[in-house]
């Protein structure tokens, strides 16, 4: 039988005059894996500081049993700013030591991508204070994971994690013994590590059996009977319920939710898009052409991002952009929101982007855009357009979509200034919908979102009709809303990967098992002095080689530019066009062989 770690119960906490947790009794028992959701401001983070005791409940009480190893981790961390990153983590340990320990391997090499940690100036030797924010979340993360616990509680652990890192942290969290409740908005990683969910609403805590897609079955069953919900929210999340059943791949091998109840649940529920009606749509408002890149070179600084990248996002295409990061993904939206607004002199540095006439773009970058504090929720949205088209007939106010977003009318009358960080950038998403843009780059549109306005987002987003760029490692919400997924490889090339994220996660574990396999051992740190090290000889070999496939890569280079002139010279002769695609594409599949060998040899070199 579990032994039972934690117990609360009948807590209650109150901040003000509202009642964030009024009454709750709920247990953690060895085994379990709990994801906690809810919206913004609803308590899920006092409810997991009050399990970890870090706050105390108003009234009921907490009891941990006797001798419990706990490890928190908060959305602050208590690093020492002076001390080092080696000292925080690895504590006196020597090298020989913590490098022949698998389990400091593995959390090293998953969440810092490599023993010598790239990234950081001087590896473990780094000082802590001047690091990011992101940067030391993920020390702080890899300090508690080291360390064995009976009950590991994590809040928002996926943030500043890139697709791979949240991939890894999935696989190592499953495997460890150490019981689990985890605050997060991802999704995909709730069905991939939980077991049991809690839905914190306005004072109560739902406890659901399953991962993410089992609570949202049983949560829509559960709404379906009682009639708690308005009819928004329910259709909301019935949308939802159809797209888990039909649209992603099954997320749990023992789902506990009634399949019938469920199947019956949605059998009136179209498809979250009719993408052939929207694609029409967006050809009326778009024209043809939105943004042909031909041969273009984008950099930052010295380091040269995307080498002679030639694509095309036409009207009404929905693209999931993933990627290694650093390797260029914010830059591409850059360049090209640039070139449609005249902007920009220098990206792409060489090579010519081509935006349609009718394009209108909207941009939501990462940064939050600082908007006037005194004024008014409703005031900020008002500001850009009193009411907003969102295709097929669909016409909202400001006021409605505010309410779309969480924002109720009372909300509504709150001053910007007052509002928290993932409630401006809800406002900011607003204010870019209500421009009535044609095109739309997101660059990490769901930081600071809860799931409930996730899926309001979604449900905007499945009837706006026009292109749209998405980058996110939020692999659900990419799933959700894009049709194809393009990936950058840190190569400098651009790949539309027909299988999606799961094809980009085996092509990064292909580059890196290829990379480990052709560099010397010692290469990967302290721990690696058993193995030979590569010869003068074997080093002088990979560069020559590299040298050989470089100038083999500059050829290739000059025949696809020359093949791309060749196809614009013969547009109207079909025939020799597709001739000389035929061609193109040959040539495409040799540079993309060539680029792959360079990388395996780049270590040897």
């Amino acid at each position: 039988m579990a032994v039972n770690l934690v117990n609360v119960e009948n807590a209650t906490k109150v901040y003000g005059t509202r009642a964030l947790l009024d009454g709750v009794s709920l247990g953690v028992s060895e085994g379990d894996r709990v994801g906690v959701v809810g919206r913004n401001g609803d308590g899920k983070t006092t409810m997991i500081r009050m399990l970890a005791k870090l706050e105390q409940p108003d009234t009921g009480r907490v009891t941990h049993s006797g001798g419990l190893r706990l490890g928190v981790l908060t959305q602050h961390d208590s690093l020492d700013p002076g001390a080092t990153v080696r000292h925080e983590v690895i504590g006196d340990l020597a090298d020989h030591e913590w490098a022949g320990n698998a389990k400091i391997r593995d959390v090293l090499t998953g969440l810092f991508g490599g023993l010598d940690m790239p990234g950081f100036p001087q590896g473990l030797d780094t000082v802590i204070g001047p690091l990011s924010g992101g940067e030391r979340r993920r020390i702080a993360l890899a300090k508690l994971l080291i360390d064995e616990q009976d009950l590991v509680v994590l809040d928002e652990p996926t943030n500043h994690l890139d697709v791979e890192g949240i991939a890894w942290l999935a696989r190592h969290l499953r495997e460890r013994r150490s019981a689990l409740v985890c605050v997060t908005h991802d999704r995909w990683f709730l069905d991939q590590v939980c077991t049991r969910m809690w839905d914190v609403q306005r004072g109560d805590v739902y406890e659901y059996e399953g991962g993410y897609s089992d609570y949202v079955f049983a949560r829509a069953e559960r709404e379906r009977i009682a009639a708690t919900e308005e009819t928004k929210r329910q259709n909301l999340v019935r949308k939802e319920l159809a797209w888990l059943r039909r649209g992603a791949p099954a997320r749990t091998s023992k789902p506990r939710f009634r399949v019938e109840a469920a199947n019956e649940l949605i059998a009136d529920v179209p498809a979250p898009r009719d993408s052939s009606e929207l694609m029409k749509f967006a050809s009326s408002r778009l024209g043809k052409t939105v943004f042909d890149l031909e041969d273009i070179t984008v950099q930052a600084g010295p380091k040269v991002l995307l080498k002679h990248v030639t694509w095309q996002l036409g009207p009404g295409d929905r693209i999931g952009l993933v990627g290694v990061n650093g390797a260029g993904k914010t830059s591409l939206l850059r360049a090209l929101a640039d070139a449609a607004t005249s902007e920009g002199e220098q990206q792409p540095v060489s090579g010519q982007v081509k935006v349609g006439r009718t394009v209108k773009l909207g941009y939501l970058s990462q940064e939050v855009a600082e908007l006037d504090p005194t004024w008014r929720v409703l005031e900020a949205v008002q500001r850009v357009r009193e009411r907003v088209d969102l295709g097929k007939g669909r016409e909202m106010t400001a006021g409605q979509l505010c309410e779309t977003f969480g924002f109720a009318k009372e909300k509504q009358w709150t001053p910007v200034g007052d509002l928290s960080g993932g409630e401006r950038r809800r406002l900011q998403l607003l204010r870019l919908l209500m421009d009535e843009p044609n095109v739309l780059f997101l660059d990490e549109p769901t930081n600071d979102l809860d799931i409930e306005t996730l899926t309001q987002l979604e449900d905007v987003l499945d009837g706006w009709p026009g292109s749209m760029i998405v980058i996110s490692h939020d692999r659900f919400f990419v799933e959700r809303t894009t049709d194809r997924v393009f990936a950058l490889l840190g190569d400098g090339a651009l790949r539309m990967l027909p299988r999606g994220i799961d094809e980009y996660l085996e092509r990064r574990q292909r580059m890196e098992e290829a990379a480990a396999a052709s560099a010397p051992a010692a290469a990967t740190g302290p721990a690696a002095a058993a193995g030979p090290e590569k010869s003068a000889a074997d080093v002088r070999a990979a560069k020559k080689e590299l040298q050989k496939i470089e100038r083999q890569l500059d050829k290739v280079s000059e025949k696809e530019t020359k093949l791309h002139a060749r196809i614009a010279d013969n547009a109207t002769d079909f025939a020799k066009v597709a001739e000389l695609d035929t061609e193109l594409r040959g040539l495409v599949g040799q540079r993309e062989e060539l680029e792959m060998r360079w990388l395996e040899l780049a270590e040897d070199a």
